[in-house]
């Protein structure tokens, strides 16, 4: 909950909801968790990762397996063979943060409809401005 002073409310930078937030700042996070969260293997491997996730590139899937695995929501396992092979899984901590977003997937599908009429009337709001 954000904290008020008086009849004003603060969002505080260091607060802990706002420092979740900051997580989905970074486009391919929830996806790459949510993807971890439903492999069928205990493990995926980067290239695995990369083609389940359409539109991302390698370099933005490295940044954010990076990312994930410094803030300890993901674990990476090299392996010492030829060629180099490389696992991700989710550690227990972001397991626990891949159960609340399977909640939002789970809303984004039942809701399909409203987010398409969402987008086109962002799009028709952006068609309208550009004129202007």
């Amino acid at each position: 909950m954000p904290q008020w002073a008086g009849d004003k409310v603060f969002f505080y930078a260091d607060s802990g909801p706002r420092r979740l937030m900051d997580l989905f700042s970074v486009k391919w996070s929830s996806m790459v968790l949510h993807a971890l969260w439903h492999w069928p293997q205990p493990a995926a491997r980067t290239g695995e990762l990369q083609r389940s996730l359409q539109g991302i590139s390698k370099k933005m899937l490295f940044q954010t397996l990076k990312e994930l695995e410094v803030r300890g929501l993901i674990h990476r396992q090299v392996f010492e063979v030829i060629p180099p092979k490389v696992e991700y899984s989710l550690t227990p901590l972001g397991r626990t943060l891949a159960e609340p977003i399977e909640q939002l997937y789970l809303w984004g599908l039942e809701n399909q409809q409203a987010l398409d009429e969402m987008s086109e009337n962002l799009q028709r709001h952006h068609d309208n401005t550009a004129g202007q």
